[in-house]
């Protein structure tokens, strides 16, 4: 008996296996995009929004910072924001002209606006805190009056910012007397951590970038690690001691690239301190609004996002006795931030004159706060 054997049926089983890993195949690759596009969409999904209230929002610095962080240069190119703005009541119309104007700006990041003279509607649930309202020598009072209407303003604000805010709320107070303003707001807001209740030094450390660049003649951005110690005016100190400008890609010592010691220890110094009060008494030119507001920009965005390795900065923060600084005051100091923590640069050496000028500036603080206190009775 003959067995006869159909090729073609063979060649049809091994097509219908070769079909059916085909389809294998097609399923895998099918399932490895489904998992890388499902895998993306977290890359590319929105973060949630962040709070951030401005209080004094219709003063020049206020007008001034309220854009700047609707575009994201306070948080970046890609964190959206919902402002809170808050003022009194006699602003409420500049309120919500500021609110249409910002809302007609179309700003992308910009996912709604708050605008109240309501403390608590202000401060429900914001996760940074700009505290720019108060009174300025400017308006005519004196060091006791302006303390006392001041230390007001932030202990009516301290309980609430306590009370609605988001539990890791950053605070920065602008308005000056800031070191002391913040440390009242911290007296008044205990559950708040000493760590994110700083106040404003990034503009003189600024001022002081600028005046080394433009007497160096380079880009700002070549010079780094300058310190203010001590507080926002008067008596804070500019350090060089450790700071450096790059010149041909090579990292100098500032001392070494301006020999002239003079200018140095006075000029320099006196420049810095009294930049923004000059600013201020002018008439005829623009204040100190725009780089207050760009300071306070910076301040922020270093504090969230970190300092570039190898470069500190200057904020006012909680005295913890390093450098021989009294404890529980707000101090400048020189820091680093991680991860959206700072800490001060520790192991610095110390020369007699800046001892002296950090000491006094430490005295300075504590007859202000003892006179902030008198204020409270």
């Amino acid at each position: 008996m003959e067995l006869i054997i159909d090729l073609s049926v063979f060649r049809k089983i091994k097509y219908l296996e070769l079909l059916h890993k085909g389809h294998i195949v097609l399923v895998y690759i099918a399932l490895y995009w489904w998992l890388i596009r499902y895998i993306w969409s977290f890359f590319k999904r929105e973060k949630e929004p962040m709070k951030v209230l401005v209080k004094g929002a219709t003063g020049q610095i206020g007008y001034a910072i309220v854009p700047m962080i609707a575009r994201g240069i306070m948080l970046g190119p890609d964190q959206p924001v919902i402002l809170h703005l808050l003022d009194t009541e006699q602003t409420n119309e500049a309120l919500n002209s500021l609110k249409m104007e910002l809302l007609g700006s179309a700003f992308p990041l910009l996912k709604q606006v708050v605008a109240t003279s309501d403390n608590v509607e202000a401060c429900k649930d914001v996760n940074i805190a700009i505290m720019i309202a108060g009174y300025s020598r400017k308006d005519g009072l004196d060091t006791k009056d302006l303390m006392s209407k001041n230390v007001s303003i932030y202990k009516d604000v301290a309980s609430v910012l306590e009370q609605h805010a988001a539990a890791d709320c950053k605070v920065l107070v602008v308005t000056n007397p800031a070191n002391t303003n913040a440390l009242i707001l911290k007296q008044f807001a205990p559950s708040i951590p000493e760590e994110n209740i700083t106040c404003l030094t990034r503009l003189d450390h600024n001022i002081a970038l600028s005046l080394i660049a433009e007497k160096v003649k380079v880009p700002v951005s070549n010079v780094k690690n300058i310190i203010i110690w001590g507080n926002h005016y008067a008596n804070q100190y500019p350090d060089i001691n450790h700071a450096t400008v790059t010149i041909k890609n090579e990292e100098k010592p500032v001392k070494e690239c301006i020999p002239d010691d003079h200018w140095l220890k006075t000029e320099f110094i006196t420049n810095v301190q009294q930049r923004g009060a000059a600013w201020n008494r002018s008439q005829k030119a623009t204040n100190s609004a725009l780089s207050c507001a760009s300071a306070a920009c910076d301040h922020i965005h270093d504090w969230v996002y970190g300092t570039p390795k190898g470069k500190w900065v200057s904020m006012g923060v909680y005295s913890d006795g390093s450098y021989g600084i009294p404890k529980d005051i707000i101090y400048s100091f020189p820091v680093k931030c991680e991860k959206g923590k700072w800490s001060i640069v520790q192991g610095l050496t110390i020369d007699a004159l800046t001892r002296e000028k950090m000491d006094l500036a430490a005295k300075d603080l504590e007859e202000e706060i003892s006179m902030a206190k008198s204020c409270l009775d």
